[in-house]
């Protein structure tokens, strides 16, 4: 019978002995190419191991999200204080202006939009036009335990295969569908299958209870989703916890620019994720940087 985690307890996942990267300071990275390695190196920072990506990718199925209404005016003015920007190859081509020189993460599944059933995505985009636009890694939804659950991750393999042809980094996402528990026991499962699959690292979730062992059963490293808006300190308690679970950095969005100020925003989860501030010092940092900017206007 297979072995359906029911008894965490039994299980033994070393939550306290880090896993080595020899060859490589990412974990599970020291035998990929040189290319490959470069590419992860520009997401994610050498000196502290871990990134805070910029997701701005939510209008692919969402339409203009709110916050999301102008590109131009809303995240470009953010991009300099972001490590890397995940995003689409329409917005990457029509709206960020090739000046910007941080690296991309694109957004390569699609098809259903909120109206339809999501997990029945394809990949949505060529490789060879995602290195033309020089994209540092591109990023696939996979729906464990969604309807089309089998499509999403054949959809990845497909996409590593590609990737590992060229060079490029293949973030796998997470999706946590509207029946799904998010939890432990739920991440756990979808993170391994996808670095088993090849996923050269995962954007998944935080939950409060036992993260840190999503994080040392993943092979690979996990960047924090963001999720939906929740007030500034909390966001940042979320990221500080995350990290310390055992997180490679942050993939977060919504919670950066639907800020009362975004650019405040970024700043304070930064110092969380590269230098461990404590999120009641990253939240004064906010509000310092929020009221100074309010007294310039």
């Amino acid at each position: 019978m297979p072995d359906t985690d029911a008894v965490k307890e039994a299980k033994q996942f070393h939550v306290d002995v880090p896993m080595k990267t020899p060859g490589f300071f990412l974990r599970g990275a020291g035998a990929l190419d040189w290319g490959m390695k470069n590419r992860l190196a520009r997401v994610f920072s050498p000196a502290s191991g871990r990134t805070v990506m910029l997701a701005v990718d939510h209008g692919y199925f969402q339409g203009p999200t709110t916050g999301l209404e102008r590109i131009d005016l809303n995240i470009v003015p953010l991009a300099p204080f972001a490590d890397a920007l995940m995003l689409t190859r329409g917005i990457l081509r029509t709206t960020i202006p090739p000046a910007v020189n941080k690296p991309i993460v694109m957004r390569a599944s699609g098809g259903p939009s909120i109206l339809k059933e999501l997990s029945n995505e394809e990949i949505a985009v060529d490789m060879e036009d995602a290195i033309r636009m020089n994209v540092s890694a591109v990023a696939i939804q996979v729906f464990i335990g969604g309807e089309f659950e089998t499509r999403s991750v054949h959809n990845m393999t497909r996409l590593v295969d590609q990737g590992m042809r060229y060079g490029i980094p293949v973030m796998a996402v997470t999706a946590v569908g509207r029946e799904m528990v998010r939890d432990a026991k739920y991440f756990r499962l979808a993170c391994r299958i996808c670095a088993e699959l090849g996923a050269h690292f995962v954007k998944t979730y935080y939950v409060a209870e036992d993260f840190e062992t999503v994080t040392a059963s993943c092979p690979v490293p996990i960047v924090m989703a963001g999720g939906k808006k929740i007030p500034e300190l909390n966001a940042l308690t979320m990221a500080y916890n995350a990290v310390q679970g055992g997180a490679s950095g942050v993939d977060m969005g919504r919670n950066i620019f639907q800020s009362d100020d975004p650019i405040a925003m970024i700043k304070a989860v930064s110092r969380v994720v590269h230098k461990d501030m404590k999120p009641a010092e990253a939240f004064d940092l906010y509000q310092t940087l929020r009221d100074k900017r309010k007294t310039q206007e």
